[in-house]
């Protein structure tokens, strides 16, 4: 089976073509543990698969290294739109792109050579519905809220950005704090589905630090979905301007809200190869 491998700000993916492989969308869970495993295969934090699609041009399928699905993955798309267009599978510099998250509008930013520079995704609105997200509570919406975890408590604001997101407003970057607490947070009781957990700083109001607990996976270097629920969140609180700098670990994306959310970052290509699957 060839492959691609790819990352967006550290965010690492296994990219395959399997629009005629005769399987469903719903039967990549075990090949994801497998190709996903860093010491056993090439490892990542993620699979992209690539399906037609009914609805729109193309559809994503994404499955998480642990063999759970999700509905949506910001750096996942990037990295899966390079794929679609580096291979000609898709030929045109805007497209749209199926998800479980709804479609996806997307527009491929060259260089003057016809190389992909950045990628632009509409990442739609989100929403901040305790229903949506889903969080158990007795309020409309769960923002700033008080909770104890484990031994400190937290503020928490959460919403859904394609995938369950939690935010948590921190000093300075500590990853033994973000690897105690972000496990903790991600399975609290109060989210049945689990959440992402995103431990934000705000350098200023054009420019925020975002660190990623993702469900599923755990640390990452950078997380699209995170990153844009993190800008939505700070922007609704006041902390931020409408259009933003995302920095995590693994670089910057640009984050741009309007009556939709436009996160533009970069996809880059690792190597490509076979599966022995």
């Amino acid at each position: 089976m060839k492959f691609w491998k790819l990352h967006g700000i550290g965010n690492d993916f296994i990219a395959i073509d399997g629009r005629n492989d005769g399987k469903n969308p719903e039967d990549y869970s075990s090949l994801a543990l497998q190709v996903c495993n860093r010491r056993m295969s090439v490892g990542a934090d993620g699979l992209l698969i690539v399906k037609n699609s009914k609805v729109a041009d193309i559809e994503m399928v994404y499955y998480n290294a642990d063999g759970s699905r999700a509905a949506m993955c910001g750096n996942g798309m990037r990295c899966f739109c390079r794929f679609v267009y580096d291979n000609h599978i898709i030929q045109e510099n805007e497209f749209d792109v199926d998800t479980l998250d709804g479609i996806k509008h997307i527009n491929i930013i060259t260089t003057d050579l016809g190389d992909v520079r950045t990628v632009r995704v509409d990442m739609g609105k989100g929403s901040f519905k305790a229903k949506d997200i889903p969080v158990i509570t007795n309020k409309e919406n769960f923002i700033e809220e008080n909770v104890k975890i484990l031994d400190k408590e937290f503020k928490l604001t959460s919403m859904l950005m394609g995938v369950p997101h939690t935010i948590v407003f921190i000093d300075e970057f500590d990853l033994d704090m973000i690897e105690k607490y972000g496990p903790a947070i991600e399975n609290n009781s109060i989210f049945p589905e689990k959440t992402n957990v995103n431990f934000v700083k705000v350098r200023d109001q054009y420019n925020i630090n975002v660190y990623t607990w993702e469900r599923g996976c755990g640390y990452t270097l950078g997380c699209g979905t995170g990153m844009t629920a993190s800008a939505i969140i700070c922007n609704y609180l006041g902390k931020t301007e409408n259009s933003i700098n995302v920095t995590s670990k693994g670089g910057t994306v640009k984050v741009d809200i309007a009556d939709k959310v436009f996160m533009t970052g970069p996809a880059v290509k690792i190597c490509e190869g076979y599966l022995e699957v």
